[in-house]
């Protein structure tokens, strides 16, 4: 099997190491290892996330936290990742799914090894204990429509991208957005559900041409971390800043150009930084066999009193207050 690079963290230092290689010696020391996989590594929602598990691994010591994905968004090669991490050994697992359906098989058979299996991104993943939420995903998806809708005036054409079909959250921000889109009949929806990949280059070019076969288009709604970028480099580059209008996830300081020139209408997201600290402090409560309820602080932002329901499968859904909605006039409140 190919090596696949990662960053592991050995109290609080960060250093490299090789799946085949480094991380097997770590597995077999006391302390339990929580090993976060991500969709894709080297993005900035990736490598925000990883600088949470960063800060996790410094304020718990007694654990080994550990972050690692595939180099691209692929829903097999992060399997594959997941599986060389049971393999090794590691005591918990903390996965944001490309495509939780993908992984459910592998889950299992992890949950009966006896490794904590943590979600997110995922509420329909049925192989974890506890999948965790920023924010109910469709209060989300709506939110970012009302956003758009009201830069459109309620009206004319827009699309949708997601980062794939398979991911649940996407589909479910984009579903949401669909039906407060029913509000205003005047809102045509075209060419709904564009994959990205997460890949702003790819985004761009597909944004080109929804542009060109719908050069009347009024506006877009995108999911993936790179999709406002790539929509956005398209909707200037047409010289439609501020004409056409973009909302979407992304992070305040990849997005903060294309927001000053009015390519970016505004971006909605979540600190992938708390996400990455709160997956890893479930995993670290359900190994020490203690209790999530309704009202568990979790000892990080925006989810210091969470709401927890019955999950897709046996496990938990764990849902926080995290989410933000900023535009031109307010993201520099939230650089990072």
């Amino acid at each position: 099997m190919k090596a696949v690079s990662k960053r592991i963290l050995v109290g609080g230092v960060a250093v490299a190491a090789l799946l085949s290689g480094t991380v097997g010696t770590l597995m077999a020391q006391e302390k339990p290892v929580i090993a976060t996989v991500v969709k894709i590594s080297g993005i900035p929602w990736f490598d925000r996330m990883n600088t949470g598990v960063e800060a996790y691994q410094k304020a718990n010591p007694d654990v080994v936290a550990t972050q690692s994905g595939p180099a691209t968004a692929d829903a097999a090669q992060q399997l594959q990742i997941i599986q060389d991490l049971i393999a090794k050994g590691v005591n918990a697992l903390a996965v944001v799914p490309m495509d939780p359906a993908v992984i459910e098989g592998t889950l299992k058979r992890a949950m009966d090894r006896g490794i904590v299996v943590v979600t997110h991104e995922a509420d329909n993943q049925k192989n974890t204990q506890a999948d965790v939420e920023a924010f109910d995903n469709s209060d989300y998806g709506a939110a970012l429509n009302v956003r758009l809708a009201e830069c459109m005036g309620n009206k004319g054409k827009w699309t949708t991208f997601v980062g794939s079909l398979g991911s649940r959250t996407h589909i479910q921000w984009v579903t949401a957005g669909e039906e407060n889109a029913k509000k205003h009949p005047d809102m045509q929806l075209v060419d709904p559900n564009n994959e990205s990949f997460d890949d702003a280059n790819g985004t761009y070019e597909k944004a080109k041409e929804i542009l060109r076969k719908h050069p009347d288009i009024k506006g877009f709604q995108t999911s993936a971390g790179n999709d406002v970028l790539g929509v956005g480099r398209a909707i200037d580059e047409a010289g439609l800043s501020g004409k056409v209008c973009l909302v979407g996830t992304g992070l305040p300081n990849p997005s903060a150009d294309l927001l000053e020139s009015g390519a970016i209408t505004a971006i909605g997201f979540w600190d992938p930084q708390k996400a990455g600290m709160a997956m890893n402090a479930v995993a670290k409560l359900l190994l020490e066999k203690k209790e999530i309820k309704d009202g568990t602080d979790l000892g990080v932002p925006g989810y210091e009193k969470v709401t927890v329901k019955k999950g897709a499968g046996d496990g938990l859904l764990i849902i926080g207050n995290g989410m933000v909605l900023a535009d031109k006039a307010t993201y520099k409140e939230h650089l990072f």
